[in-house]
């Protein structure tokens, strides 16, 4: 199952897509208006979050499938952010040609620790279909596809889409710059939707795509599998969640394998889209901030 947060008229609503079709599950049980709503009443009941949904679907009112597709969604999961970093070769070979110091890089993609660290509070988020940032004192900027893991009391629930953005210039200056690289207004952008971890086979075997346009012009399309990545989604997540006070709800993101040519860099109005099978597709236009 998939679920959406929609707003109306400033009232959260959430959705779930089976497949059947939509259904507004805020209709059916008017206290269950987000994603963590649905994550606490899996909890109490001890059931998993699509056994309760479908529970509600009998009560739940039908949705025209293009709510999904308009202005009305808004990000998934109101949380922190973290992130992983090398946990592809081709992330660590790009890493090594933006650094002053690229055996670092080398050392993270081949060592038992991997790289975790903060990327996002919610004010930085923005929804999907918004404008995410690049900053004006950074001369190259690229978007970060990846598959997000959506954790609830440090337990897997779900996956999501994330762009992850990033100064590449302000980071190859040193690698202290990292949080002014990644850590900024509208830094970051995760959606359309959750999938449940029970509607995923595999998080390990699915395919990614990113495409950049800019005045109608495609500039960049790629894609890629998340099986190249060198690290397990659990493994990234307890690294995460070990020695750590993570919030009842959090996303982690496991890092990218789709870099763009050196030569790239984001500009205002351009458009990411970024696809993961079963998932489905996030799409940001692009300001300076």
């Amino acid at each position: 199952m998939r679920y959406y947060q929609l707003r109306e008229d400033g009232t959260p609503r959430l959705a779930v897509q089976t497949t059947d079709g939509l259904y507004d599950l805020t209709a059916a049980k008017d206290r269950l208006q987000t994603l963590e709503d649905l994550f606490c009443a899996a909890d109490i009941t001890d059931r998993s979050i699509d056994a309760v949904a479908d529970g509600l679907l009998e009560d739940a009112t039908p949705l025209d499938s293009d709510v999904v597709e308009s202005d009305a969604l808004a990000t998934p999961v109101s949380s922190e952010i973290w992130a992983a970093g090398v946990t592809y070769r081709i992330s660590e070979e790009a890493r090594q040609a933006e650094s002053d110091t690229p055996d670092m890089y080398i050392d993270v993609y081949e060592s038992d620790r991997p790289e975790v660290f903060f990327k996002a509070t919610p004010e930085r988020t923005v929804d999907p279909d918004e404008a995410v940032g690049i900053r004006a004192d950074s001369e190259w900027d690229v978007p970060e596809p990846e598959l997000g893991v959506v954790l609830s009391d440090g337990e897997i629930v779900g996956y999501t889409v994330g762009n992850d953005m990033s100064s590449r210039s302000i980071e190859g200056r040193n690698p202290l710059y990292l949080p002014q690289a990644k850590v900024y207004d509208k830094c970051c952008s995760i959606g359309p939707c959750v999938t449940s971890a029970d509607s995923i086979d595999d998080p390990h075997d699915l395919e990614m795509w990113m495409t950049i346009s800019r005045d109608g012009e495609v500039l960049y399309d790629d894609s890629t599998n998340t099986g190249k990545m060198v690290r397990s989604v659990e493994e990234l997540v307890e690294c995460y969640t070990a020695h750590n006070a993570i919030p009842d709800v959090a996303v982690l993101l496991t890092g990218t394998s789709l870099v763009p040519d050196e030569e790239f860099t984001l500009e205002e109005g351009d458009v990411i889209e970024i696809g993961l099978e079963d998932i489905g597709t996030l799409t940001n236009t692009v300001v300076e901030v």
